[in-house]
């Protein structure tokens, strides 16, 4: 079984410990949720841990390989996309994981896209929470009204 097929595998199952040596040390996560990537292995996999928890009835339904250039450098790898079905707080989403992977097969740099925007929406309230509750992240500071 490739990396391809045990990510999908530990992502289908819910086993974050399998993810564990399927990441580069410098795996870069791009979210549809924040700007700046998350990065390394121990962040991407804490955020891992959020999404596993947080998506119902997550389930991958098709497949597309090929190679793409990486956000990072810009290097082309070798590159898959895996389309995918779940729901966040009763939000159907759409989505699809651009991974790319390195010359060892580990993956490298991992893109996550979704939609529509209200499960956008929805998923970056469930991530945010489950962040600031694992300690991951601070806690949003509320806007404040001005009178």
């Amino acid at each position: 079984m490739n990396a391809a097929d045990r990510f999908r595998a530990a992502v289908e199952s819910r086993d974050l410990g399998a993810l564990e040596d399927l990441f580069t040390p410098d795996v870069r996560l791009y979210s549809p949720v924040k700007f700046t990537p998350f990065e390394g292995r121990p962040m991407v996999l804490g955020l891992f841990g959020v999404l596993l928890r947080t998506f119902e009835d997550f389930r991958y339904v098709g497949r597309y390989d090929g190679s793409a250039e990486t956000s990072a450098d810009g290097s082309v790898a070798p590159s898959e996309i895996l389309l995918f079905r779940a729901t966040v707080n009763g939000k159907a989403i759409h989505g699809i994981d651009l991974v790319h992977y390195a010359e060892d097969g580990r993956i490298k740099e991992f893109t996550v896209m979704v939609r529509p925007q209200s499960a956008v929406h929805a998923l970056g309230e469930a991530v945010v929470a489950g962040l600031v509750a694992d300690g991951l992240a601070p806690a949003p500071v509320p806007a404040t009204s001005t009178p």
